[in-house]
């Protein structure tokens, strides 16, 4: 245990213990009816990781950086863990195999970067792991410019033009998509558990109309 809590080893530590706190607190949620997972998906920004984003600077860079980490199309929450106990679980064996051979640990500021560049590949091949167990086939992927047309439910907040509401659908394989969407019309509305069909893809959201009928 004092391997743990020494000093340079107190960052990663802390990235498991988090992890834990996260576990316990989903349980928690999904016992009064409220998952976390679904929770942090709402409260994050829907990204276009296919389009709609400018080449260059820092918000292409970002882009880039969240479309190979499979965000989303794995839910954030478990992109989260998965980064914590990567992060974690490789900073202390670095300095387990540092301790082994030099008898002192790296100093955190030094080891943090590093430990960071190994750990995202991890998360990435998690995440590529859970998506592909979840379509039992990756070539049954959905590609975001086939959503329009495909009919959705207003599941968080009230969608109006400019101000996007989350909206949920399942493909013709079964998954599951959250998609941000804003009526086609100005001066439309479209709430909580109202149908819509999606018509055509804008930025990071879609524009939507009533269903026919």
């Amino acid at each position: 245990m004092e391997f743990f809590l020494q000093d340079g080893n107190q960052l990663f530590t802390g990235a498991l213990v988090l992890m834990l706190m996260i576990a316990l607190l989903e349980g928690v949620m999904m016992l009064i009816g409220v998952g976390l997972s679904d929770l942090l998906d709402n409260l994050l920004p829907d990204i276009d990781l296919n389009g709609g984003m400018p080449d260059s600077g820092p918000s292409a860079g970002l882009t880039k950086l969240l479309g190979w980490l499979r965000f989303g199309e794995v839910p954030a929450l478990i992109l989260l863990v998965a980064f914590l106990v990567s992060f974690g679980i490789t900073g202390l064996l670095i300095q387990m195999v540092a301790e082994g051979l030099l008898g002192a640990l790296i100093p955190t500021w030094i080891l943090v970067i590093p430990v960071l560049f190994l750990a995202l590949p991890q998360v990435r091949l998690f995440g590529r792991m859970l998506r592909y167990f979840a379509l039992g086939d990756e070539t049954q992927a959905v590609e975001r410019n086939s959503f329009a047309g495909r009919q959705a439910v207003i599941t968080i907040g009230e969608a109006a033009v400019g101000s996007p509401a989350e909206a949920r659908f399942k493909d013709e394989f079964g998954t599951t998509h959250y998609v941000m969407v804003e009526p086609y019309d100005e001066g439309e509305l479209f709430s909580q558990g109202q149908q819509v069909v999606l018509v055509e893809e804008q930025g990071a959201s879609f524009r939507a109309i009533r269903p026919a009928g």
